[in-house]
């Protein structure tokens, strides 16, 4: 009887294995929304790391996470690192391109508990309210992420959170007076 229920075990995990060598190798997941600020109030929010933590919603898996900075303060070159618990891992982000109010290119690596890379795209336009904001992150799916998507939405998983992160940032963005920031930057 043990035999035939580790067979059977086996079977399944070799037609995940192979079910999912069909899964796409590049995943993309996009959300935009309005946000209620300038242009400037969001390219700047978002050109500086250290104003990350006020709308990050996966920082909330790790309060106790160490962040570091390194490379100038804004822009391209500058580098967010952090390291948390086993949920929230250690990963690198790098701004790679910043057009003021218009777009910010993101590279982004991660260490723990995966290895992975990919790149997340701001883009920015004048909107009724505020900015239109476009959020975009494009990536290659490693042979896990492959067998998770199986079970899981990649787009609605990462998706929400681009959506709680949208929330957070009208929150935070809402009341910032364009007359009082550093326009330098």
């Amino acid at each position: 009887m043990l035999k035939k229920i580790l067979l059977g075990l086996l079977a399944v995990i070799a037609v995940i294995i192979i079910v999912s060598r069909f899964q796409p190798d590049t995943y993309t997941v996009e959300r935009s929304a309005t946000i209620e600020a300038p242009p400037s109030v969001v390219f700047t929010q978002l050109n500086d790391f250290r104003n990350w933590e006020k709308f990050n919603p996966w920082a909330d898996a790790d309060p106790n996470a160490r962040y570091t900075y390194e490379g100038p303060a804004t822009g391209a070159g500058s580098v967010y690192l952090w390291e948390g618990n086993k949920e929230f891992g250690k990963g690198r982000f790098t701004i790679t391109e910043s057009k003021p109010d218009e777009y910010i290119k993101v590279d982004m690596r991660f260490i723990e508990p995966f290895e992975g890379a990919g790149v997340v795209e701001y883009r920015m336009a004048p909107a009724q309210g505020g900015t239109h904001l476009t959020e975009t992150m494009t990536g290659e799916h490693s042979w896990m992420s492959k067998i998770m998507c199986l079970f899981v939405s990649f787009d609605d998983m990462l998706g929400e959170k681009f959506e709680e992160g949208h929330r957070r940032m009208n929150t935070v963005m809402r009341g910032i007076p364009v007359e009082t920031m550093d326009l330098e930057q």
